[in-house]
């Protein structure tokens, strides 16, 4: 797999873009997700991409989607360029573009929340906590330092903005939008499939910090975990070699775009808002590099 991908184009109807995917609807039961290389950060997409971003995104997701699957069912049908082209046989001629990045998934009626837990506190969370000594409203212990570890981890679900950042709420909240039974369920989905991701990534020399799942309904009412699973997008990865409680950590992720993109803002060269600053070679790269290496300690192998 050689080049980037931004954004692709096939002969199916899209259903949306995000900041990261298309979605194509291949029919009223199926829909294929392609991730890109686009990446944005402070919520404004970047003019460059990220080399293999979006294969890391899709096979990561791939790989957890089959180890967690006796936990909680999943949407994924195939990640196999092959076998997607099998089944949609219109994608022949765009196999070289999907190789790696595509995931034909089965439709599900998405539920209106983000379902976040955070197992250490940490980036919008901390940031509350240090002003009103909260969570989403939620009274927390008191004398936590930045990064300390939540024990047992805290369900913390926000609404899904379509612009801007997404808004932390309580547990109540969505009882009150959605009914305490599909609450309850979704609480206990994302604890244990995040206990259970954040135990087998600790055996790699990983802590998953936190993480947000999405969560739909098949037409026969079954819930199902969708989208994106445990990625670097999805979620805080911190080498557990270098934690320290009391301080922000290193991230496999797109940290040094964000650090410089924050320095940019200090040192009042950017404005936060687009469009957005042209990116050095070596901030790209270094970014590209730590996907990479999330995805290599991890699964155990190197990026297809």
């Amino acid at each position: 797999m050689t080049g980037v991908l931004v954004p692709s184009k096939l002969p199916l109807p899209l259903l949306r873009r995000g900041k990261v995917r298309e979605v194509y609807e291949v029919d009223d039961r199926t829909l294929l997700l392609v991730a890109s290389d686009r990446v944005s950060a402070f919520d404004v997409v970047m003019r460059e991409a990220v080399p293999h971003k979006g294969a890391v995104l899709t096979q990561m997701s791939a790989f957890w989607f089959a180890r967690l699957k006796s936990v909680m069912p999943h949407h994924l049908l195939t990640a196999d360029v092959a076998e997607i082209v099998r089944r949609v046989p219109t994608l022949a001629a765009h196999r070289e573009e999907l190789h790696g990045r595509a995931m034909l998934t089965r439709r599900a009626t998405t539920m209106p929340f983000e379902c976040v837990v955070r197992g250490y506190i940490s980036g919008s969370a901390w940031a509350e906590y240090k002003q009103s000594g909260t969570l989403a409203g939620e009274p927390m212990p008191q004398s936590l330092v930045e990064s300390a570890q939540l024990d047992p981890p805290i369900f913390s679900p926000a609404t899904k903005a379509e612009q801007g950042h997404d808004e932390n709420v309580t547990f109540d909240h969505v009882v009150s939008d959605l009914g305490r039974l599909t609450a309850e369920r979704l609480r206990g989905a994302s604890l244990a499939l995040y206990e259970a991701g954040r135990d087998y990534a600790a055996k790699r020399g990983i802590i998953i910090a936190d993480t947000k799942f999405e969560f739909g309904t098949t037409p026969q009412g079954d819930l199902i975990v969708i989208d994106e699973i445990l990625t670097p997008d999805s979620s805080r990865f911190w080498p557990a070699d270098r934690y320290q409680a009391g301080r922000s950590q290193p991230s496999f992720d797109k940290q040094p775009l964000r650090d410089y993109l924050a320095d940019l803002k200090k040192q009042g060269k950017w404005n936060g808002e687009a469009p957005p600053p042209t990116l050095p070679p070596e901030v790209v790269n270094a970014t590209s590099e730590r996907y990479r290496d999330a995805y290599r300690r991890i699964t155990g192998t190197e990026l297809e």
